[in-house]
């Protein structure tokens, strides 16, 4: 079991380690050429990091710690903006592009906590699919069934195995449509995507204005929430779980089950009886609004007309250096007009509105974070239905909340051995809190930490 943010901090205070012995241990973990780190990561800041972790070891013995992640190390996504390093968004179009300023909003403040920053994480890039393949930077594999390499999830991809392989204590990922939560349940790890307004995103290259939002991938819901609290500059209370009987939660057969495969539908099934054994009450909901969100973008979305706004130039001069599975989908944006993206934002209010009413007197909505374990990478290369298929499906669920403007975390829900499977667990806009400590309370009880 991975350590937990508070743990490291303990063994800190105590003596047991120091910043610069867990910033050595990540950097070897990540130099080792027999492990994923080349792959995982499209840049390591070795000097800057070690410097920062003797920083922060001079601090404490001062008696200066300054947060929970003090002296820690974190990931970041290859999407934000690190002084003096470029951000290549995991793609070649912006291999050369100059190096950065000035820190991202939410980089500048983990370092301001204290975090040790380790390095820019691999992605699928410009974040465009929830697989996690990248054919400019390589793809990490997921840390279960190693033999065969199976996806790590996307598009923070190295973020997920950068935490899973022990590369980071921490990771900083990003959330358009599942991109924190597929790696996270495809990697056995807690993520949290937070209400995209809560986090301000400056510095952080885009995918869509509309749906982005940036989070956390950790060990546990309590590290979620401590990086949460430090992200959006929020001095919330640690999660506090309520019992089990104070619980309602609810699921729904509204599309989130279609299509699951045997491993997933049987890890939810187990994962909502023992929920019910230890008192927590739960509720069947019909929501047909899920099933009626792939008419509503059958043009492409917000996703893909936001997109292609920020793309549409690179794309006319560089068009053969972006992954064609990437171009086909922004491209789609093309067809969207100013009158399809109105009605696309009308439409999107009326959504939310209806769903919000349905879930209004409940704590939690449950569901699969994604319906079926982990495919190969090898199928996936090798065949574009397969793509296209397995990335719309893997999509499907994390993309319903994000459309919802809410917040969610996914948290391993599977027996330890077994294949990776995330428990999603969901709210509307603002209920960040009370879906924390929720999903504290399940992990309690289906003693995943």
């Amino acid at each position: 079991m991975l350590p937990s943010l508070i743990e490291l901090q303990n063994a800190l205070e105590d003596g047991r380690t120091t910043s610069v012995a867990l910033t050595q241990a990540a950097l070897a973990r990540i130099a080792d050429p027999d492990g994923e780190g080349a792959s995982v990561f499209t840049t390591v800041w070795e000097e800057q990091a070690l410097a920062a972790a003797r920083a922060s070891d001079i601090l404490r013995a001062a008696g200066l710690a300054r947060s929970p992640i003090d002296g820690l190390p974190v990931s970041i996504k290859d999407l934000f903006d690190v002084a003096g390093h470029v951000t290549r968004a995991g793609s070649a179009v912006r291999r050369d592009a100059e190096p950065a300023k000035r820190h991202a909003d939410p980089v500048r403040r983990l370092a301001q906590a204290g975090a040790v920053l380790i390095g820019h994480t691999n992605m699928t890039e410009f974040a465009f699919s929830g697989l996690g393949l990248n054919p400019h930077y390589g793809t990490p594999s997921s840390p279960w069934d190693r033999a065969r390499r199976r996806i790590p999830g996307g598009s923070s991809s190295g973020a997920g195995v950068s935490v899973a392989d022990g590369m980071a204590a921490a990771a900083l990922g990003t959330d358009t449509g599942g991109s924190v939560r597929i790696p996270s349940a495809f990697c056995g790890l807690t993520g949290f995507k937070p209400t995209a307004a809560r986090i301000p995103s400056g510095g952080m290259f885009p995918l869509s204005a509309s749906l982005d939002s940036i989070g956390p991938l950790a060990a546990s819901v309590s590290c979620c929430a401590i990086l949460d609290g430090i992200l959006s500059d929020d001095a919330r209370r640690a999660p506090v779980a309520p019992p089990p009987s104070r619980l309602r939660l609810a699921i729904t057969n509204s599309l989130v089950l279609d299509g699951a495969d045997d491993v997933v539908r049987g890890t939810f099934n187990v994962a909502i009886e023992r929920l019910r054994a230890a008192g927590v009450i739960i509720d069947t909901l019909e929501i047909p609004e899920f099933s009626e969100l792939a008419h509503i973008n059958r043009k492409g979305g917000l996703v893909c007309a936001d997109a292609y706004a920020v793309h549409r130039e690179a794309l006319e001069t560089q068009f053969d250096q972006y992954d064609p599975r990437v171009a086909s989908r922004i491209l789609r944006g093309r067809d969207i007009d100013a009158a399809d993206y109105i009605e696309l934002r009308a439409l999107r209010a009326q959504w939310i509105a209806a769903i919000e009413a349905r879930l209004r007197n409940h704590d939690a909505l449950l569901m699969p974070t994604v319906p079926v374990i982990a495919p190969t990478i090898a199928s996936l290369q090798a065949s574009d239905e397969a793509y296209f298929a397995a990335n719309g499906l893997i999509l499907r669920n994390p993309t319903l909340i994000n459309f919802l403007d809410g917040c969610a975390l996914s948290l391993p829900c599977h027996a330890p051995g077994e294949a990776p499977v995330g428990l999603m667990v969901a709210g509307p806009a603002h209920a960040d809190a009370r879906i924390l400590d929720t999903g504290l309370a399940i992990e309690g009880i289906l003693g995943v930490r």
